[in-house]
Order: structure tokens, then C-alpha cells, then sequence
């Protein structure tokens, strides 16, 4: 019994001493392994807190949209640009309420909200859905230069059919009939073959004297009249609000 007695104390003595070597890193490490994952619990609820206000907010200035009530979708607006600009909700809003300015005619204020859009947005796509739209504003008041310096701008390759269309139109506009013919071809290029848009840019290639007009003037195909109108760019939709996190 007393040799037992003194191999237990022997064990006993021996964790004491690792101890003495060893608790206190363990210790530190256990309380910081606790910090980390109670901060990274309270980071996820933060942030799902933050996107589900900021969800609301961006439902708001999209119902003022839809219904026309302007002070609602601005009020919503600049609480969503002043406590969640750096949401994924921010830039949306943004683009829905540049949309709702332009359809009343406040084209000053519809720019103002895309270059915000332009400056602060973290998605590429978004960036480029308010740059095609800046530029069909500078278009619609004959700033030629400025929406084609718009469209030179760095954007996803899904954008090259609808940026190489509308500088077509601004280069035709312009009175640069042969390198709005070129713009044209790019887009075509550029588009799915499948896409009804290819139809619209076909027409105002044609128009612009492109290789299909030549073909119709020797009989293989039919022109559209001269004095034929180009069928306006379709307006690039918004993208939808993003999935709210998983908490």
C-alpha cells in the first residue's frame, strides 16, 4: 500500500511540474481560442444584422420606385448610403433611384447617383451597368466625347456586345458613320447569336451603310428605308438585391 501511496504521489508531483511548465500557455491559449470564435460568432451576427436592415431599407427605395413616391425612395436611400454604404444593398438603390430621376427628367440627378454607384460600388458588373447608363445620359445631351471616353472604361466581357452598341450610336451621332459601321460589327461580334437584340444593332448597321446594306443594294437581301429610325439600346436591368447571409 505504501508503494502504491508513492507511485501515485510521484504521478501527482510530475503533473504538478508540467503544469508549472505548461498552464499558463494553455490557459492563454484556450481564452484566445474563445475570443476568436465568440468574435467571429459576433462578426456573423453583426454583419447579418446590418444586411437585414439594410435589405429593408433598399425594399423601401425600390416600393417608392414602383410607386412613384419619390420623397420615399430618397429618404430610404440616404440612410441606406449613410449607415450601409458598404453593403452590397448601397449601389442597387442607388441604380433604381438614378433610373426613377432619369424617367422624370431630373438627368442631373440620375448622374449624380450613377458616378456614386461608379466610385463606391465593389462589383465589377455594377460599375459597368451605371457606366452604360451614364453614357446614354451624356448621349441623350449630345456629349459625344464624354460617352465614348465613358465606354472606354474598363468592364466585364459580358458588357462588350452592349458598350460596342451604344458607342455606335454615339459615334453615329457623332457624324463618324465609319467607325460607328466598325462599333456595330463589334457588337454583333460580341453578342449571342441567339440574342432579338442582334436584330436591333443588324438594323442600324444597315442604316449606317454596314455590308448588309450593300448586300440588299445588289438583291440578295431587302433594306430597311433610308430614313429609318435605329431602335434604341435596351436599357440594362438592375441587378437583383443580394441573398441576405445565413446567420
Amino acid at each position: 500500500m505504501a508503494v502504491y501511496d508513492l507511485e501515485e504521489q510521484e504521478k501527482i508531483e510530475d503533473l504538478k511540474a508540467w503544469w508549472r511548465q505548461w498552464g499558463n500557455t494553455i490557459t492563454v491559449g484556450v481564452v484566445l481560442a474563445c475570443v476568436v470564435i465568440g468574435g467571429v460568432q459576433g462578426w456573423r451576427w453583426w454583419t447579418a444584422s446590418r444586411a437585414a436592415e439594410a435589405s429593408v431599407l433598399y425594399q423601401a427605395v425600390s416600393d417608392g420606385a414602383r410607386k412613384n413616391d419619390p420623397a420615399k425612395a430618397k429618404d430610404a436611400l440616404a440612410q441606406l448610403v449613410d449607415k450601409f454604404a458598404g453593403t452590397a444593398y448601397a449601389p442597387r438603390a442607388a441604380l433604381v433611384y438614378a433610373k426613377m430621376l432619369f424617367d422624370a427628367g431630373d438627368k442631373a440627378g440620375a448622374r449624380a447617383q450613377l458616378l456614386w454607384v461608379i466610385e463606391h460600388a465593389d462589383e465589377e458588373e455594377l460599375k459597368a451597368i451605371a457606366r452604360f447608363r451614364l453614357a446614354e445620359i451624356q448621349l441623350d445631351e449630345r456629349q459625344f466625347d464624354e460617352a465614348l471616353k465613358t465606354l472606354d472604361a474598363k468592364h466585364p466581357e459580358s458588357f462588350n456586345g452592349l458598350y460596342a452598341d451604344l458607342r455606335g450610336d454615339a459615334l453615329a451621332a457623332a457624324g463618324r458613320a465609319a467607325e460607328a459601321r466598325s462599333a456595330y460589327q463589334e457588337a454583333l461580334a460580341a453578342l449571342d447569336p441567339k440574342s432579338q437584340y442582334r436584330v436591333y444593332v443588324q438594323v442600324k448597321l444597315d442604316a449606317a451603310g454596314g455590308p448588309a446594306a450593300s448586300a440588299a443594294q445588289s438583291g440578295s437581301a431587302a433594306a430597311p428605308p433610308a430614313g429609318a429610325a435605329p431602335a434604341p439600346s435596351p436599357a440594362v436591368a438592375a441587378p437583383s438585391a443580394p441573398a441576405k447571409p445565413k446567420q
